[in-house]
């Protein structure tokens, strides 16, 4: 006897979710705009650059550097940084014998307004897995090598939780503007898998 095979496994993802909208568009579930504004979010205004503005801003001001480790949602709300997945931001110091990573062993969540999207790695389930075992052997193979005496302590995403690396400030880097650093923070930086560097 041969087995049927359902509709649903022969589609792609990107059928399957063209159906569901469709199906909610129909029933007028959708709010008019909603998916415009929410593409708008998502292309233009969640960017790794919004968290390079936050970490600068934190190396050049000891005031607002306090309020950032003491409330990172707060110190965001300064730059407008707001919005779903960016409720609770906590910020996460690196020292100098201390690396800081962030994960989400579960699915892909991350600070949004901040980081912006994740990348395609960050969801990975090798990533995911590998990470919180061997975080050290992880960061090697993405190219940051860090000294023997400096721990690295993986942070999971939870739904009370989202997560920001403010990383040391880069020697070399005394002599820059603001927006000078700001080009230093990439997204990488700021999941804790890279490390700014002086070009």
């Amino acid at each position: 006897m041969s087995a049927t095979v359902s509709p649903a496994s022969t589609s792609t993802p990107s059928e399957r979710a063209w159906a569901l909208f469709k199906v909610m568009k129909d029933k007028e579930l959708i709010p008019e705009g909603y998916i415009e504004q929410l593409t708008e979010l998502m292309v233009h205004q969640w960017s790794p650059e919004n968290g390079a503005c936050v970490v600068a801003k934190a190396w050049v001001d000891p005031q607002f550097r306090e309020l950032l480790l003491k409330d990172g949602t707060a110190a965001c709300a300064q730059f407008g940084f707001t919005g779903p997945q960016g409720e609770y931001i906590v910020a996460l110091e690196d020292l100098p014998q201390l690396k800081n990573v962030i994960v989400c062993s579960l699915c892909s969540c991350t600070n949004w307004p901040v980081l912006g999207l994740p990348p395609e790695w960050y969801k990975g389930f090798e990533f995911r897995a590998r990470l919180v075992r061997e975080g050290r052997t992880v960061l090697r193979e993405m190219g940051t090598e860090l000294p023997s005496d400096v721990v690295v302590k993986v942070w999971d995403t939870s739904a009370e939780s989202r997560y920001l690396v403010l990383p040391l400030r880069p020697k070399g880097s005394e002599h820059m503007s603001e927006e000078e650093l700001q080009k230093l923070v990439t997204k990488d930086v700021l999941i804790g898998v890279a490390l700014p560097r002086v070009r």
